[in-house]
């Protein structure tokens, strides 16, 4: 029998009716089905699940085989049971109240192949109202791991494993936890794993919440069952990670989801005797992941409660915990209290001088958000006129500090302006239920080409532009320009200026994907050329011997006068031709009055002070131009053979030669 892709592992516990659909998306899947098999392990079912299996593997012997065993109390018996008779080169875990997209196999088992990886999540979907994880499903991420990416915060098995790395770490799921029992095994295959993929362009798990709320992982069965797990994840930690950030990382999922978990839909439903064990034990296991270090991983919140947590404040910790939720509710951001250039949330117990709380469990200034908005972004000859607004929510705008931040992107050079700043009553009124107002927020600000670098001109590069929001002494940077008003483009706009250092080529543009603005000096990325598009000549038709070349220009602006047409030919000689631009609209055109050019082969460009670009070849078709000069005739006419370039003869007509052409029979 030939080895199959893939060994789909489905434990089943009274599954019915969802156990059908769950099958017939595996039987759907666009890898085929002579590159599968489905192992179902039926857990005692009692409401006719393990008959329904029975009806389908009858159905479909081929690839779908069905195990019953007496219930055992949680899926991991059951997967373990199917892991050990699984064949396939992967495995992929699923439950059976939920299904799979009809690519999802296929686009998995590609990803891992063509990137050598171990394991591939797979983008979820909630259905019906469950929830599911999203932070790692922002781009698909051919090779990553547990320490540079969010993989860690989906513990589920739901995902693709290369069995032999489960074989060659012996890797089972628990089976003396009666919940968490994923997570020891997932957190080993993501660490024993030589790379993990996500696949996040396709939906490819569809998470269903059962009507009868029958799914194992929203059902809840008391702290002590999560205190088991969580003491396992934070032993398996502390085993296989050295200190230092990448333990701190995973840490940082179990003080932050976990406890709060734990506290939120556990401990506050027990008795007062049963809290405090529960929350005396929660210390003490949670202890060798804790330290000061840890800080900058993790919110205010859930550093203030991990205090609560490890000095064992049951009452704060409650309080804490109510309060959170009232802030849920209530959707109105937390008030601030800014203090020697810092900003503190008055969570509860700020500054409460009997509990006593360190400040740093309240320190929110790296949290502080910047609310901005650009009502006006345009270069006007050498300068870039800014406008709008941006202030600190929930800082007021007293004694603002307000600052322009230009810095080139490669060499970090940056420059600090002022700007003006500009009233905006009742600012704010509309979040946060009208509660903090921002009436000095607007600002005003030209930025000079030839003055911004303190007073003299912004040298070549790309200067990315940011706005220092400061209000009573707390300044934080953001940049600007994904919140512009609709008639504020983000469009980029090159142009060339005349400046102090001579003509320069200066573009306004957006980033992409962010929309914030940057200002490119000297065409680091927009080139001046690729806004000169030559596209037809052709002869004048009231002045045929006048060559008539057009072209469209797409810059922004451009100074009166260099736009030129330069010709010349192989004796050496040149003639310049101007360029008429239409007063309304992007076209140009330049005249040649071929009468006047003296004899040669013929080549020529467009040039704009510094740039040029070459002209087209001429239409081969395109007639040949007669006059005569002091008597004797001469001609223009395109020359062939000479690739894409412009060429042009302009000669004496031989008359010996046209005369002999005619008398020819």
């Amino acid at each position: 029998m030939a080895t199959p892709t893939v060994s789909v592992i489905i434990a089943a516990y009274n599954a019915m009716p969802y156990v059908t659909r769950t099958l017939s998306s595996v039987a759907e899947q666009s890898i085929g089905q002579e590159q599968l098999e489905v192992i179902v392990v039926d857990d005692g079912s009692t409401d006719g699940t393990g008959a329904e299996l029975d009806r389908l593997a009858a159905l479909h012997p081929q690839w779908l085989r069905v195990v019953h065993q007496a219930n055992s109390g949680g899926p991991a018996a059951p997967r373990n049971a199917g892991l050990d008779l699984a064949r396939g080169k992967f495995v992929f875990f699923l439950d059976a109240d939920d299904y799979l997209g009809p690519e999802a196999l296929e686009r998995m088992v590609t990803m891992a192949e063509k990137n050598g990886t171990d394991v591939v999540l797979g983008k979820m979907v909630g259905v019906g109202g469950r929830g599911a994880p999203t932070s790692m499903f922002r781009q698909n991420q051919p090779r990553t791991d547990v320490f540079t990416s969010r993989v860690y915060w989906t513990l589920s098995p739901m995902k693709l494993f290369r069995r032999e790395l489960l074989e060659r770490h012996e890797l089972r799921f628990p089976t003396d936890l009666s919940t968490g029992e994923d997570q020891p095994f997932v957190a080993g295959a993501y660490l024993y794993a030589s790379g993990i993929s996500v696949v996040a362009d396709y939906d490819c798990i569809f998470w269903v919440l059962r009507d009868d709320g029958g799914n194992v992982t929203t059902s809840t069965s008391g702290s002590e069952p999560r205190l088991r797990y969580l003491a396992r994840m934070v032993d398996l930690i502390t085993d296989k990670v050295p200190p230092g950030p990448g333990r701190d990382r995973m840490a940082h999922r179990h003080l932050t989801v976990e406890v709060r978990t734990l506290i939120h839909w556990h401990l506050k439903l027990e008795t007062r005797d049963s809290q405090r064990r529960t929350l005396a034990r929660l210390a003490e296991i949670i202890a060798p992941l804790l330290h000061d270090g840890l800080r900058e991983e993790l919110s205010a919140m859930a550093w203030l409660r991990l205090h609560f947590v490890r000095h064992e404040m049951l009452d704060e910790l409650l309080e804490l915990d109510r309060f959170e939720d009232e802030l849920n509710a209530s959707g109105v951001a937390t008030p601030l209290v800014v203090d020697k250039g810092r900003a503190y949330a008055q969570y509860p117990y700020f500054r409460d001088p009997v509990r006593a709380v360190p400040d740093d469990c309240y320190d929110v200034t790296d949290q502080v958000g910047v609310r901005h908005h650009v009502s006006r972004a345009e270069l006007r000859g050498t300068t870039l006129h800014l406008a709008g607004y941006a202030y600190l929510h929930r800082v007021a705008t007293d004694d603002v500090t307000t600052e322009l931040v230009l810095r080139e992107r490669d060499s970090g050079t940056e420059y600090r302006l002022p700007v003006t700043h500009t009233a905006t009553p009742r600012l704010g009124a509309h979040e946060d239920q009208g509660r903090y107002t921002y009436d000095t927020a607007g600002f005003e600000a030209a930025v000079g080409i030839d003055s911004a670098a303190d007073g003299a001109p912004l040298g070549d590069g790309l200067w990315d532009i940011s706005l220092a929001v400061g209000a009573q002494g707390l300044s934080r940077e953001v940049r600007i320009g994904s919140k512009r008003a609709s008639d504020v483009s983000g469009v980029s706009d090159t142009r060339v200026v005349d400046t102090t250092r001579g003509v320069r080529a200066v573009t306004l543009y957006t980033t992409k994907p962010h929309g914030n603005f940057t200002l490119d000096l000297g065409e680091k990325k927009h080139r001046v050329v690729s806004h000169l598009k030559l596209e037809a000549a052709r002869w004048n038709a009231s002045t045929p011997t006048e060559l008539l070349i057009t072209g469209r220009w797409t810059l922004g602006a451009y100074p009166e006068g260099p736009l030129t047409l330069v010709l010349g030919n192989d004796e050496g000689a040149t003639s310049d031709f101007p360029v008429t631009r239409t007063a309304h609209g992007d076209t140009f055109t330049a005249r040649v009055p071929v009468t006047d050019l003296p004899a040669g082969l013929w080549s020529g460009e467009l040039r704009l002070s510094g740039w040029s670009v070459p002209l087209p070849r001429l239409p081969k078709d395109l007639a040949a131009a007669k006059w005569r000069r002091r008597g004797v005739p001469w001609y223009a006419k395109p020359v062939s053979g000479s690739g894409a370039a412009f060429a042009l003869r302009v000669a004496k007509t031989d008359l010996v030669r046209a005369i002999s052409g005619k008398l020819k029979p």
